[in-house]
């Protein structure tokens, strides 16, 4: 009887130890970051009003001989920062590394991943998003693959949305990173005379030779290559291929790349993204 007694006390000891324990407090962080905080940090910046989860897709692709192969990646992580940091009420989720592409044994670099698969991927990580407290979430990515109004990204966030709208929580696919920041940027292009690409042309060199000026990033393109880096022209949005034509990976013309061409590249990509965001947000208190 003694022993029973004794345990039962025993176990209300712990339950009460337990129940004591510390809240691990802690102030909302000054990183937009979910990979650079603490649970008790990301908490409090929920509970300070950063409810939106921004998930930004990348990919592992060859960008032409100046290129790395994680550009998407590498500016996929500066992108979806800014996003936040200019939003004030948003949190960075990890950028994807892959993304639907091909790949080629003459030009190795591209790691698929299918469309399907893909959705799968965007559909769990906006729910686990949701479970974990975020009432926005909003997809976006840096590579063509499933984007525009009939893609993956669409697909999902629609999905998405009519099932937890009823509880007030939303599911979003902001396309006009991609789409309309990259339509505004060839028109800047055409007016100054420079070459329109598609794909390690002008425009991902320029913006990845802009961000390796930022603190922690160095050494993403390869500059002493610029001038060899003229690829299939791209002339009224199609690629012209020819006998002559260099197969080095690269749609566009990559030979007049710019910091000063890739900082705008990248504030159109970041502003444009900032304004449908909260365009979708606004649209909800009315």
């Amino acid at each position: 009887m003694r022993i029973r007694r004794a345990a039962g006390l025993c176990a209300v000891s712990v339950l009460l130890a337990f129940s004591a324990a510390p809240a691990f407090a802690a102030a909302a962080p000054a990183t937009v970051e979910i990979e650079k905080m603490t649970w008790p940090e990301l908490k409090a910046a929920l509970a300070a009003g950063k409810t939106t989860a921004l998930f930004y897709t990348g990919g592992t692709e060859q960008r032409g001989p100046q290129n790395i192969i994680a550009g998407h990646n590498a500016i996929g992580r500066e992108v979806v920062k800014h996003i936040a940091e200019k939003l004030g009420n948003a949190i960075a989720l990890p950028v994807l590394p892959f993304s639907p592409t091909n790949a080629n044994p003459e030009i190795p670099g591209d790691i698929s991943l299918p469309a399907d698969a893909l959705g799968i991927v965007l559909e769990n990580v906006s729910e686990q998003a949701i479970a974990n407290g975020f009432k926005n979430v909003v997809l976006m990515g840096d590579s063509g693959g499933g984007q525009g109004p009939t893609g993956v990204y669409a697909a999902v966030a629609k999905k998405l949305d009519d099932k937890y709208a009823p509880k007030g929580i939303h599911v979003y696919y902001a396309s006009s990173p991609y789409i309309a920041a990259r339509d505004a940027f060839n028109k800047v292009l055409v007016e100054k005379g420079l070459p329109v690409g598609q794909h390690g042309g002008i425009q991902d060199t320029s913006e990845m030779m802009y961000l390796e000026t930022l603190p922690g990033n160095k050494d993403w393109v390869r500059k002493e290559l610029l001038p060899q880096t003229e690829g299939a022209l791209v002339v009224d949005g199609k690629v012209q291929r020819g006998p002559n034509t260099p197969n080095n990976g690269i749609t566009g013309d990559a030979r007049k790349s710019s910091v000063e061409l890739g900082k705008l590249r990248h504030e159109m990509k970041v502003d444009y993204a900032v304004r449908e965001i909260q365009g979708f947000i606004a649209a909800q208190k009315k």
